[in-house]
């Protein structure tokens, strides 16, 4: 994703077939960068990967607020790829090299000559500027490229970006992001086409072609046996199976039952139960189960309370739902221990907040503007609540008690009532993983006469009622990047808050937040982007807008024999591109 905001490229006046937020790129010595570290520049070209998805999907428009198929991602190249095996490096792919301007209020992009759509048609510089312009249809989009001013076709091959400040230095490399579609489909007789019908076949660079579609059941992708990106360094050892089949499930009980037939070939874990005993139900033994150990942030996953809706605008009613949850019993006696807890959200990483501030934070605070009421609250130590024992979560539930009181809720028949409206609400589920760890925690909500009704969704009705903040609480997931950026102003910018689709589940809007999110993407040095996001870290925390749940510091992959992985594992991610048909040669 983002990127800290020191930037390194070399001769950054000049052009460069890499660049980097911080350190030096790992790969940038381009005379013995011949394949990332973590492939397997020698794997046989092959078979088939067999993959699941769960629900249904209604677009082929990867870039769309609709449901997309999985998988589209293979579909297109982007001008520069992502490294797996650095905080922040990408390196030559549409793009051949890029030159960011002395005063970073500018970058250009040069297109590979070789680059091919998979018509065989050429990428050219218009090609660029098209994608950009119909990746800011889209609102979310539009937002990421806040401080994108526009473009310039220099030449065919040769496309400039204007940044209307020079302060957000990672601007570039959120540009290597841009997938690539092509113009001269979707341009017609002066007719654009992009976006009309959700289930035109999309077209691009990648790899892979879309080639079969059933809507709700399945996606196959095959490989572009004249891929014209195939050798470069940043794609050399990976795409390795000439079809990608996803074939999608009602639901994760059914999909477990297809892995253990052997139905598809992988499986990420989500479930601790599942992964304790789940497998068991299979007594073939020709899958594995692999803890692969990762240095991805967790980011925050939890109950998120929509502050949209009353009564949650109250901050003594959220703060006494946090109370409420347990998570060391639900830890021990549902999920195996096999969890830890998230006190941040940017959880497993230098960014997490501690319980104090510092003086640099709160002089932070102070040129944010921070009233005196919220300074002096922020000023005392804010911990995440636990409860070791059943007498410490009484103690919690005594204080979750006195706070319903201070915000006017009186209970009577076990019922908390405030000027005789019930204290009640519905979490939404699409995944039945979280149906036990909601029943823990709406008992733990009744003996405070707060009542929790879980309301469970297929797929496709729960993203759209996600999409249209059209819910009281949802179990959401705020994933982070190895250096926070622009993605926290869909995250958690007052703008977000009223953007449908975007990720700000609790609808913030704070002044307070805005700046802090800003001085977090204008950040100078790693020194100052520590500090800006270790202070809204805090300030989110003490908005209550989330009960916080739990995390795993490394993937829980099952993998079917027939599938082939490298020996070296890449630090920030886990990617079936790597892998290959075992049947196939290869190390």
């Amino acid at each position: 994703m983002l990127g800290f905001a020191l930037l390194s490229c070399a001769c950054v006046a000049h052009a460069a077939p890499f660049i980097s937020l911080g350190d030096p790129p790992k790969y940038r010595d381009t005379s013995t960068f011949k394949a990332f570290d973590y492939t397997n520049p020698n794997a046989k070209k092959g078979g088939t990967l067999k993959a699941y998805a769960l629900g249904s999907f209604s677009t082929l428009n990867a870039f769309s607020l609709e449901e997309s198929a999985a998988g589209l991602e293979l579909v297109y190249d982007t001008l520069m790829a992502q490294s797996m095996d650095e905080p922040y490096a990408q390196y030559a792919l549409v793009a051949s090299d890029v030159a960011i301007a002395p005063n970073h209020k500018s970058v250009i992009f040069t297109i590979n000559p070789k680059a091919r759509f998979s018509d065989g048609v050429a990428i050219s510089a218009q090609d660029v500027g098209f994608s950009f312009d119909m990746m800011r249809q889209n609102p979310l989009y539009k937002q990421y490229y806040a401080d994108i001013s526009g473009y310039e076709i220099l030449d065919s091959r040769r496309i400039k970006f204007l940044f209307t400040t020079s302060e957000n230095k990672e601007l570039p490399l959120i540009l290597g992001q841009l997938s690539i579609l092509p113009k001269h489909y979707y341009v017609r007789d002066g007719q654009n086409s992009y976006g009309k019908d959700p289930l035109q076949l999309p077209l691009g660079s990648g790899a892979y072609k879309l080639t079969r579609y059933e809507v709700g059941k399945l996606v196959e992708y095959r490989r572009d046996k004249n891929y014209w990106a195939e050798n470069l360094p940043s794609r050399k050892g990976q795409f390795n199976f000439d079809v990608v089949r996803y074939e999608y499930y009602r639901d994760d009980t059914a999909a477990l039952q297809g892995f253990l037939r052997h139905k598809y070939d992988f499986r990420i874990e989500s479930a601790a139960k599942v992964w304790a005993n789940g497998y068991r139900q299979s007594k073939d033994s020709a899958f594995s189960k692999l803890e692969i150990p990762h240095s991805l942030p967790s980011g925050m996953q939890g109950f998120f309370i929509n502050l949209r809706k009353a009564p949650f605008d109250d901050p003594l009613v959220r703060r006494a739902m946090i109370l409420a949850f347990n998570f060391e019993w639900s830890n021990e006696n549902l999920f195996f221990s096999q969890y830890q807890r998230t006190t941040s959200f940017f959880n497993h990483s230098i960014f997490a907040s501690t319980p104090s501030l510092s003086s640099d934070q709160l002089e932070l605070l102070r040129v944010c503007k921070v009233d005196p009421a919220t300074l002096s609250h922020l000023q005392k130590p804010y911990t995440i609540p636990t409860a070791p024992s059943l007498q410490d979560e009484r103690e919690n539930l005594k204080k979750a008690r006195d706070l319903l009181r201070q915000a006017g809720y009186v209970v009577q028949n076990n019922q908390a009532y405030k000027n005789g409206i019930p204290l009640r609400f519905t979490l939404l589920l699409d995944n039945p993983a979280f149906e036990r760890l909601a029943i823990r925690y709406a008992r733990n909500l009744a003996r405070l006469g707060i009542t929790m009704e879980i309301q469970k969704l297929d797929s496709s009705q729960y993203a759209n009622r996600v999409k249209s903040f059209d819910y009281e609480m949802i179990v959401g997931i705020i994933p982070q990047s190895l250096s926070p950026g622009n993605e926290q102003r869909y995250f958690f910018g007052s703008l977000s808050a009223d953007t449908q689709g975007s990720r700000n589940y609790s609808g913030v809007k704070s002044a307070l937040v805005d700046c802090l999110i800003d001085r977090l993407i204008n950040a100078q040095d790693r020194d100052s982007l520590v500090l800006a996001t270790r202070t809204l870290d805090r300030v989110l925390l003490e908005l209550d807008i989330v009960v916080p749940h739990y995390f795993l510091p490394s993937f829980r992959l099952a993998i079917w024999d027939n599938i082939a992985m490298p020996k070296v594992q890449p630090l920030y991610d886990i990617s079936p591109t790597l892998w290959w048909d075992r049947r196939k040669s290869g190390f």
